[in-house]
C-alpha cells in the first residue's frame, strides 16, 4: 500500500503523529499521515468543485 517517499519532518512533529496514531487506531503513523493527506485533497477538490459549480450558476444566471 505504502510506496517508498522521504519527506522530512521534525521529531516534534513526529512524535505527535504517532501519539495521535496509536490513540485513535491507526495501524502505523504512515498509515495515519496518508489518510490526513488524503481528506486535505479532497477538501481542496471540493473546494474546487464548489467554485466550479457557482461559475456555471452565475452563467445560466441563477445567481448574481
Amino acid at each position: 500500500m505504502f510506496g517508498r517517499r522521504n519527506i522530512p519532518i521534525d521529531k516534534e512533529l513526529w512524535e505527535k503523529i504517532r501519539l495521535y496514531a496509536e490513540a485513535v487506531g491507526y495501524s502505523s503513523p504512515q498509515e495515519f499521515v496518508v489518510h490526513a493527506l488524503e481528506k486535505e485533497i479532497a477538501s481542496i477538490e471540493e473546494a474546487d468543485s464548489d467554485e466550479e459549480i457557482q461559475k456555471r450558476l452565475k452563467g445560466l444566471g441563477y445567481i448574481s
